[in-house]
């Protein structure tokens, strides 16, 4: 078996997430693979911002155009850099998490998602499915579930 070349990984922002990035980097690094770092969004409505503008006044530039998704990238990507990955690029995408990490593997024809496994073993993800549990169905490559919990 070949090593992996292309390596997809999702965040959230939370510190299961980055457990699991930093797994995805630590692999990334080892095989010498290109790491892609995604995280799923929903943009914020219109009232959201207008909020955030009314409040902050001549300081709303401080929030026009971001979004945690954003910051939730810069952090992961420092974070592979530290784990050693070299070859780190990451985007941000509208759309349920399962979904944007099936298109991130199909877009960069990636041979492995790295995913953690928060709420694989809840109640409501074994009633209502889970991020990690619908991944490693849908994936249609190789997935490692990094134990985060």
């Amino acid at each position: 078996m070949s090593a992996y070349q292309t390596i997809v990984v999702g965040t959230d922002g939370s510190s299961t997430s980055f457990a699991a990035v930093e797994r995805a980097a630590g692999v990334a690094a080892d095989s010498g693979a290109k790491l892609v770092i995604v995280s799923a969004y929903t943009p914020a409505s219109r009232e959201d911002t207008s909020a955030a503008e009314d409040a902050l006044k001549d300081e709303a530039f401080l929030v026009t155009g971001w979004t945690p998704a954003e910051e939730a990238l810069r952090e992961a990507a420092d974070r592979a850099a530290v784990a050693g990955a070299k070859d780190v690029s990451t985007f941000a995408e509208d759309g349920a998490p399962v979904d944007v990490l099936r298109k991130a593997v199909k877009e960069h024809r990636a041979d492995l998602l790295v995913i953690g496994n928060r709420g694989l073993n809840t109640f409501s993800g074994r009633l209502l499915g889970s991020v990690p549990a619908d991944a490693t169905r849908r994936a249609g490559v190789d997935v490692l579930v990094v134990h985060t919990t």
